[in-house]
């Protein structure tokens, strides 16, 4: 018996893991050509932030409990705390994130109502990291 769309978690409505790696791939490709938001991630190879949000965002979109099982709690706010986080880096993020979810979107027929949703909780996460006020 197939499950139907109500019995789905956003996760499966999404696509599952094909539409997260794609989304947050696309992303970290633009963070790694845009100097003052790579300068946020202190590691040489962006491969592991990269599997991080991922797995951040699967699980907190129903997905596999993985992020969890590695790393214990997301605690957000304290895991950006050493980066100085300001408007124009938030919006930095943003739309590299913007991108990243138009080209998973666009991939993987993504529901309108979904994108949506998604757009919103990433706009409002992205406000909340902001740690720190723009230089003068």
């Amino acid at each position: 018996m197939t499950a139907q769309p109500e019995q789905l978690t956003p996760y499966e409505r999404m696509g599952g893991a094909p539409f997260f790696a794609d989304l947050v791939h696309r992303f970290y490709e633009g963070v790694a050509q845009d100097a003052p938001l790579r300068a946020l991630y202190p590691e040489e190879d962006l491969g592991p932030a990269e599997d991080r949000l991922r797995m951040f965002l699967e699980q907190y979109w129903g997905g596999p409990t993985t992020y969890q099982q590695r790393r214990g709690h997301p605690r957000l706010r304290m895991r950006h705390v050493p980066y100085l986080i300001d408007d124009a880096q938030r919006d930095r993020w943003l739309a590299h994130m913007a991108d990243g979810l138009s080209y998973a979107a666009q991939r993987h027929d993504l529901d309108p109502e979904l994108y949506d949703q998604f757009w919103h909780y990433l706009v409002s996460a992205a406000h909340a990291l902001v740690n720190s006020a723009p230089s003068p």
